[in-house]
């Protein structure tokens, strides 16, 4: 039996068992972990690939993390079923562990979706470590890609492969890339760049199949278009997104959505069970309801407020928001909360535009309060746009000024400067 026992060792878990121990540091935990090596930063993975990184610089907890913290850990373990009656997890193996509180932070897993060839050997995806090393490996043999997918995933394995000194073609289904984070314009520009670093970039299709090589039929040697064309390739990522991994308690009582459903104490429908991270649907605190919310620090201060509740310290999760903060090839970008509204005519739209200085800002309102952001290759007051965002300050008399350059903290009436760091 113990006394706390954790599915998952990446950032939600561990940020329950730091949780946890700032408020039981003797009750017993367990962590069990897929990955050998649970405590690296999946945001890190397109620098392993580019060699900018290595898998000790990728550790953002140290290697006695797991001991000075009291944790058994269990890695390599897969759990395989939960009796939720009973209180036990089974293990590959057949074995069971016994616990008194259960955190479910499973994360997600790649979305990959059928297709001819899809077998061969060549095919990777880039979410974890264990496939990043294989592409990595293969690298040195390769000069052409094709990456499926052109969002956050594809377009951050696209400039590791670039860095690489890969020919890579990039491969997006929609008519344009970044396409969830970004609108057409901010699309626009985010596309000039990646074809001035040498890329291919084709959207409206996807590969069709996956073709062989005239000398190994069962190795990587080009694909084919929706539209026919053929692209000879070496190795073909798949990088089209994750979806959450709930496989655990599909067949449960869990109440699950898209993703295992969760109170703001991050608690389940079950008693003494926890869910967080990609596996979970959390509080949004712009839409006020729950929903998937992929996103490496929401996993984090989820996983710390589940832990915090598993041991009796009764935290409220605060909520996130779609955010993503990125730069690649040298092109800086934030984007948060509602970028591309199906109707529009409920908001107001500012917009500042200064494509020779390869500068895009544009900031949506709903009733006088910022729903979202783009701000694209400057990125300086974001911070103050966040803070506006997620306290819902109404901004009209000062709506004219927002996107003028001598904007900023100082030039707000006091009461908004109030408003805007109210303690939530």
């Amino acid at each position: 039996m113990t006394k706390y026992l954790i599915i998952g060792g990446s950032a939600g878990g561990i940020g329950a068992v730091e949780a946890i121990r700032e408020v039981d540091p003797v009750g017993t935990l367990t962590v069990i972990s897929e990955e050998h090596v649970p405590q690296y930063s999946r945001p890190m993975i397109s620098e392993y690939v580019s060699r900018e990184a290595t898998l000790d610089t990728m550790k953002y907890r140290g290697d006695l993390f797991w001991k000075n913290n009291s944790v058994q850990t269990l890695t390599g373990r897969t759990a395989v079923k939960i009796d939720f009656t009973k209180k036990q997890v089974e293990l590959d193996g057949g074995d069971n562990i016994y616990y008194e509180k259960l955190l479910i932070a499973t994360g997600g897993k790649p979305f990959v979706p059928r297709m001819e060839g899809g077998e061969k050997s060549g095919v990777f995806t880039f979410t974890e470590l264990s496939s990043a090393k294989g592409l990595e490996s293969k690298l040195e043999q390769s000069k052409r890609v094709v990456v499926i997918g052109g969002g956050l995933i594809g377009v951050s394995a696209t400039e590791a492969l670039v860095k690489r000194g890969i020919k890579v073609t990039l491969v997006e289904l929609k008519d344009s890339i970044l396409n969830l984070i970004l609108d057409e314009t901010a699309s626009e520009i985010a596309e000039k760049m990646l074809s001035e670093a040498g890329v291919t970039v084709i959207t409206g299709q996807t590969v069709r199949r996956i073709l062989g090589r005239k000398d190994n039929e069962n190795a990587v040697g080009g694909v084919v278009m929706t539209d026919g064309t053929k692209i000879p390739c070496d190795i073909v990522v798949v990088a089209i997104g994750s979806i959450p991994r709930t496989e655990l308690v599909k067949e449960t009582d869990v109440k699950i959505n898209r993703g295992i459903v969760v109170d703001r104490f991050m608690r389940t429908n079950m008693p003494d069970v926890y869910a967080c991270g990609d596996a979970a649907e959390a509080y949004d605190f712009l839409v006020n309801r729950n929903r998937l919310l992929p996103l490496w620090p929401l996993a984090q201060l989820g996983g710390r407020v589940a832990g915090y509740n598993m041991a009796g310290k009764k935290v409220e999760y605060e909520g996130g928001t779609v955010m993503s903060s990125l730069k690649y090839f040298d092109l800086p970008v934030i984007a948060v909360g509602t970028m591309n509204p199906e109707d529009i005519s409920d908001y107001e739209l500012l917009v500042d535009s200064q494509p020779e200085k390869m500068v895009y800002k544009k900031i949506l309102l709903k009733d006088n309060a910022i729903v979202g952001f783009i701000f694209l290759g400057d990125i300086n007051k974001a911070g103050i746009f966040f803070r506006l965002l997620k306290n819902h300050v109404d901004v009209s008399e000062i709506k004219n000024s927002l996107l003028s350059e001598d904007f900023g903290i100082v030039t707000l009436p006091e009461q908004l400067r109030q408003e805007m760091f109210v303690v939530n």
